[in-house]
């Protein structure tokens, strides 16, 4: 199972302490962390594309581009590429580019997104919101799979015989679907053919289940090979040396962030007893010591036999410091036990 990284790359103040960093800084401090992840021995680091205030990246392409220059073997995906406001043809020129500068090491994790700014900033209609992921979802397979192309859709011009460059390394360059919990979404992952990555931010694992098994189901139905399926487990988390540690450097900026997410959406702010029961064994964050953490990963991988599980560091800003404390023991420590284990007898996927 492959283990990873994912940042939205926040730009808010520091809960405790109110300062707020430049984006400049930010972006300086990101290359140290991916850079150290890779060091580490991860396996995978990803990056959100956001077009508001409170995160950096509107361009995960360019920010991976760089990243690329800083690291040696760990993948470097979008998570996610927000498709449907996009165009595909260049989504693809971009990862294409950055698969080259990485040398065979870039992948695109497509979704509709869970923000809408970027609908209205590049004048699409959110009334279209399911059709334009579905049509760009289809034009990006076809730009992947063939260097000359012929398309045609509503919501983008016609291509007549036009081929596209550059290639990448990869052949083809690995696509993801990000799905939060609909069966229309994953059932279309599995008839493609496509790796499923499954956002747990909330509520008890075992309630994303059914959207697995019926991943599973439909790529069979599909008539595809089991031995080809992948799926991603990603949810927020969080690694300190004790669990209290963890806890008490988490939750500032987890319930400044997701306060904010929620006045905006009509949700009740997150309380200190909730953020306790998610970071229980139950619940949906991963926030703890090393061992809290190996035992959570390991526990879910019982649930779901996911062959990628990625942990997004952090939600709302943190200090620099304790980040590259939590990616240097989850690559040093958590990676190393979670392989051992799943390496050991009878150990599943």
């Amino acid at each position: 199972m492959e283990l990873g990284i994912y940042t939205f790359v926040e730009a808010t103040p520091d809960a405790r302490t109110g300062h707020l960093i430049t984006p400049e800084q930010r972006l300086a401090n990101l290359m140290e962390e991916v850079a150290l992840a890779d060091e580490a021995g991860l396996d995978v680091f990803g990056v959100g594309e956001h077009h508001r205030p409170d995160y950096v990246v509107s361009t995960p392409a360019v920010v991976l581009a760089a990243a690329a220059m800083r690291t040696t073997r760990i993948r470097l995906t979008s998570a996610v590429t927000v498709l449907s406001s996009d165009d595909p043809v260049r989504v693809f020129q971009e990862f294409a580019t950055v698969d080259l500068l990485s040398h065979g090491r870039a992948e695109i994790m497509a979704g509709r997104g869970s923000f809408i700014e970027s609908f209205p900033l590049f004048g699409y209609d959110l009334h279209d919101y399911d059709s334009l992921f579905s049509e760009k979802l289809e034009l990006l397979l076809r730009v992947r799979d063939q260097e000359r192309v012929t398309w045609s859709g509503r919501h983008r011009a016609a291509l007549q015989d036009q081929p596209v460059f550059p290639r990448p390394v990869q052949a083809p360059i690995p696509v993801w679907v990000a799905v939060g919990g609909t069966p229309q979404s994953v059932v279309r992952a599995a008839t493609l053919g496509l790796p499923m990555a499954l956002a747990i931010i909330g509520g008890g694992p075992e309630r994303f289940v059914p959207f697995v098994d019926l991943y599973r189901e439909a790529w069979a139905k599909a008539g595809r090979d089991p031995k080809a399926l992948q799926v991603s487990i990603n949810s927020h988390g969080f690694i300190a040396d004790t669990d209290a540690a963890a806890a008490e450097a988490a939750f500032p900026p987890y319930m400044h962030q997701m306060g904010k997410i929620g006045r905006e959406r009509g949700w009740p702010p997150p309380t200190r007893r909730q953020f306790d029961a998610e970071i229980s064994r139950q619940g949906a964050l991963l926030v703890g010591d090393p061992q809290r953490v190996i035992d959570k990963i390991l526990w879910e991988h019982e649930l779901f036999g996911m062959t990628r599980f990625l942990l997004q560091f952090s939600v709302g800003t943190m200090p620099h410091r304790d980040l590259l404390r939590c990616i240097e023991l989850y690559g040093t420590v958590v990676a190393p036990a979670v392989r051992k284990a799943l390496a050991g007898p009878g150990a599943g996927t």
